[in-house]
């Protein structure tokens, strides 16, 4: 079945939501824009092992929440490997520290002593229907909580998966995608408990077909540092040296355009372009409601003992396997007014946070 989802630009619903993630360029920008959205209440960060490991995703997360004006929200590390596979990361997308060049402040918070698998547990225990689940990383910590919890499809309101990719090359492997190659058991047992449930029940999935439309350009950047007002251009140019950091007034602006000078080297090093994708925003955009896009329901099959075809996701809109739906996968999105939409809000925030910060100089 299809399904039209539309995002009324003048009345956002409120929305609360525990977000996993492995942070990771595009997470981060994900975060920035959550942040930036007053009708999302952030719950829980929790942090999984992918781009990085999940300490050095804990980091991460703390330090952008701080940056990004919400210390108040609670980070928590659960997994520390991939349900049966060795944990495998990707310096050489993200860079050493998941951030590109980026150098973050260090946190002044800590994270959790609690377990994140637990903290998500008990929240939606304690909120039935009210959280929505948003997941930009490796489904590990998701598959931990399931098993401790199986009812969490029904507890929580929502679920927004990045992953996988549908009759469209994949970015790790010539068939999988990177969340989902890194820990394609988790995954497995994820779209497993869903199975069978309603369709207003399974999750949202925003594979690489849809995701990879979401193609910023130094343009984008170029508009962010403008709409927060940065003193001089933000030029982020492919004939510039590797490298080069930023010295834009602002300081979000120039954490998040040192990161996204590597992802741009990144993406042309392999032949795409000076171009970054970003798909963890999209995915935050469906999750705080702010998107407008299609879904097609399907059942997906994850690979996980072939070896050259592991983390590979196939689905079957046409009901070919006789088994129920398990998954909404995004077939449609709407890129222009997703960059309208993130310049204008993450270029909001930084304006704002610059403001309070003494007109936006640099702190330190």
């Amino acid at each position: 079945m299809n399904g039209n989802h539309g995002a009324d630009p003048g009345r956002r619903e409120p929305v609360s939501l525990l977000v996993d993630c492995d942070t990771g360029i595009d997470d981060a920008l994900a975060l920035a824009y959550l942040c930036s959205q007053p009708q999302v209440e952030l719950v829980a960060v929790s942090s999984t092992p992918g781009n990085v490991a999940a300490e050095q995703v804990a980091r991460n997360n703390l330090s952008l929440l701080e940056l990004c004006g919400r210390p108040d929200v609670p980070v928590a590390i659960g997994a520390r490997t991939p349900l049966r596979i060795p944990l495998t990361t990707t310096p050489e997308t993200h860079g050493p520290h998941g951030v590109g060049y980026a150098e973050l402040p260090e946190p002044r918070g800590k994270v959790l002593d609690v377990d994140a698998v637990e903290l998500w547990v008990e929240a939606a225990r304690s909120r039935p229907g009210e959280l929505t689940a948003l997941l930009t990383a490796p489904l590990t910590n998701f598959a931990l909580a399931l098993r401790a919890e199986p009812r969490l499809p029904e507890l929580l309101r929502g679920v927004v998966i990045m992953g996988g990719s549908y009759n469209y090359q994949g970015n790790t492997t010539p068939t999988a995608e990177w969340n989902t190659h890194v820990d394609p058991h988790a995954a497995a047992e994820v779209f497993a408990a869903f199975s069978g449930l309603p369709e207003e029940r399974l999750p949202v999935v925003c594979a690489l077909e849809t995701t990879e439309r979401i193609e910023l350009t130094p343009g984008h950047v170029a508009a962010l540092a403008a709409e927060a007002g940065c003193t001089t251009p933000e030029l982020v140019l492919p004939e510039q040296p590797e490298g080069l950091r930023s010295t834009a007034s602002n300081e979000l602006v120039r954490h998040l355009s040192d990161m996204l000078r590597f992802y741009f080297e990144f993406h042309r090093r392999y032949d795409q372009g000076y171009v970054a994708h970003i798909h963890d925003y999209f995915a935050a955009s469906v999750a705080a409601g702010t998107a407008r896009y299609s879904t097609r329901t399907a059942t997906v099959h994850v690979e996980t003992g072939a070896p050259k075809l592991t983390g590979t996701t196939v689905a079957d809109f046409r009901g070919l396997w006789g088994e129920p739906p398990n998954a909404r996968i995004v077939s449609e999105n709407q890129p222009d007014e997703a960059f309208a939409e993130l310049v204008t809000a993450v270029g909001g925030l930084a304006r704002r946070l610059g403001k309070s910060d003494g007109q936006g100089q640099p702190r330190g």
